[in-house]
């Protein structure tokens, strides 16, 4: 088990770099990379032109368990948006436009798959 979850964290991390190097080369300016505050962690905190934007990254090395960003559904929309809100009460950034971004990196042996999803969804509430 406990080979599997070190595995699942290298491929991971893995996906992020390759995500980071995706958006700076697509015009974003990575701010923060895996912010973390008391209720969890962002992936990626980035500016494309006027808008700050969370991005969450979903990597797979198979399309197995189906593709990526299907594994971020309502409940992780739901997280992502709390701790979108977190962020931004804590550096004071009120009123900026701001949405969410999905980064689906499939890694294979042919070659890295890379889709960028803008606006992914919503503001989610509870």
């Amino acid at each position: 088990m406990e080979k599997r979850d070190t595995r699942k964290q290298v491929t991971g991390q893995k996906g992020e770099d390759i995500a980071a190097g995706f958006l700076e080369k697509n015009g974003y300016r990575i701010s923060e990379r895996n912010y973390r505050c008391p209720i969890g962690e962002i992936d990626i905190v980035a500016r494309d032109k006027n808008e700050l934007v969370f991005v969450e990254v979903k990597t797979r090395r198979s399309g197995e368990l189906g593709y990526p960003e299907q594994a971020v559904g309502i409940k992780k929309q739901k997280k992502i948006s709390q701790l979108a809100l977190w962020y931004l009460q804590e550096k004071k950034l009120h009123g900026v436009r701001a949405r969410f971004d999905v980064v689906a990196v499939m890694i294979q042996p042919s070659g890295n798959d890379i889709r960028l999803i803008k606006n992914a969804f919503d503001f989610v509430s509870y």
